[in-house]
């Protein structure tokens, strides 16, 4: 385990003079808040490289890129063909890092290289974002190569940084470091995103020729800002432990031979194996319900306009109650806040089978913008309670290989129920059945 920093220090000593006030006299929030500004320099770097990387899952992952593809780089290829190879290369790039992740965690735990392979797998994202501006109409292949790689570069980066946690903040702090990682996030990408469509929308306040130049350029802001923002990141965490100077290579040898004793090490830890199941199952109802919802609206026969201002809605709720439930987790229960968002979630899908009108999808909305951060914040501090610190890159290898993973379950359960039901409704509410499953196994561990 880690020394105290010298941070929890100096917030024991303002607690003793009363600078954060009497707990007793105000309201714990803002207890909270106080607590908020004891978070080191190291710990608020780290959380801004949320706010970086998460410009490039708005504009680029969920926004743009999917529509763009189809309408103007494959504009020449059939509406099956396009989405064949758009899910191609999701599936690809996702399949090789999943794969890949608990071998480069145990590299990087190995070597002490945690913060360096972060900082050259955000260099290949950055570099492939903005080469999709260089991309002419007609190119789909090439659109296609660039996107795959700049995916790669983003989740392989997400696994050393979900693993620095360890390095910027201790035990008694990891809920609300997640937490404002994850709330700055969505503020971050929201904005980008929300500049983003605007310039699309009206491209001449911008000196842009047209809607095509507006996105093509987006994705140059997207790689400016990314790389912008990932400078205190580099600048300000220092990883604890492992050698620097240790040579790729060599760390790549110790790496592979530590992997097998961890797999050894693990068949003794009942309560990871435990939570990384119950992660697996609700976690796949989350990335279900992320990845489907849009389908699902078009499906119901919601405008397109609708379904990116509730998109937009969720990013900037998502916000505050991401610090709101960090605080809750801190003060509460970790394990039990995460119940309670997973509990939300399958209210979701319940209320969703029964959705009439816009308006209810905007409730929904704001309902899941409640939660999400909430839940994705809390199971990465519970679970980083949990793993040995020194190991911690090589165990979060395998938290995002379930991640990656997560996403398989769900929209064929949906699929399945939609051919066989014949209602869009019906799919939605088999999710339930996950977020149920995931629940009761969570419940059972013992953090």
């Amino acid at each position: 385990m880690h020394k105290k920093s010298k941070h929890m220090h100096a917030h024991t000593a303002v607690a003793r003079f009363g600078l954060c006030g009497d707990a007793g006299q105000h309201q714990a929030f803002d207890l909270h808040l106080c607590r908020m500004k004891t978070i080191s320099k190291a710990g608020w770097s780290w959380a801004i490289y949320d706010w970086a990387n998460s410009a490039y899952t708005t504009t680029v992952m969920a926004g743009f890129f999917p529509v763009f593809f189809k309408q103007f780089w494959a504009a020449d290829l059939s509406a099956n063909e396009s989405t064949f190879w758009l899910g191609l290369a999701n599936a690809l790039s996702g399949l090789l890092i999943a794969l890949l992740a608990p071998v480069l965690g145990a590299m990087a735990d190995q070597g002490g290289l945690k913060k360096r392979m972060l900082l050259s797998f955000t260099s290949l994202g950055v570099l492939m974002t903005a080469a999709l501006f260089l991309v002419g109409q007609g190119q789909w292949i090439w659109a296609v190569a660039i996107f795959s790689f700049g995916a790669i570069g983003f989740s392989g980066a997400n696994i050393f940084y979900d693993a620095l946690i360890v390095d910027v903040s201790n035990r008694s702090q990891f809920d609300r470091v997640s937490s404002l990682g994850y709330a700055l996030g969505y503020l971050g990408g929201g904005l980008l995103f929300a500049g983003n469509v605007l310039m699309t929308l009206h491209p001449e306040w911008f000196l842009l020729a047209d809607k095509a130049e507006a996105v093509r350029w987006s994705f140059i802001s997207v790689a400016v800002w990314w790389a912008l923002f990932t400078l205190p990141l580099a600048r300000h965490v220092r990883e604890e432990g492992g050698a620097e100077s240790t040579h790729w290579g060599q760390a790549a040898r110790d790496g592979f031979s530590q992997l097998s004793g961890t797999f050894h090490h693990l068949r003794g830890l009942r309560q990871v194996w435990l939570f990384l199941l119950a992660y697996f199952l609700y976690i796949d109802g989350v990335n279900t319900v992320a990845r489907m919802a849009v389908d699902y609206g078009l499906a119901l026969g919601f405008d397109a306009a609708v379904l990116m201002t509730a998109l937009l809605m969720t990013q900037f709720i998502a916000f505050p109650s991401a610090l709101a439930l960090g605080w809750l987790g801190e003060r509460w229960s970790c394990k039990g806040v995460l119940l309670i968002c997973i509990g939300v979630y399958a209210a979701v899908c319940i209320w969703s089978s029964t959705m009439q009108n816009t308006v209810d999808f905007y409730w929904l909305a704001a309902a899941i913008g409640l939660v999400m951060g909430g839940v994705q914040a809390l199971s990465r501090s519970m679970y980083a309670r949990m793993i040995p610190a020194h190991q911690s890159a090589e165990f979060f290898g395998f938290f995002n290989m379930l991640g990656k993973f997560a996403a398989v379950i769900g929209p064929l359960m949906m699929g399945v129920t939609s051919i066989f039901t014949g209602s869009a409704r019906m799919s939605i509410l088999v999710i339930v059945l996950l977020f149920a499953a995931g629940a009761a196994l969570l419940y059972r561990v013992q953090e």
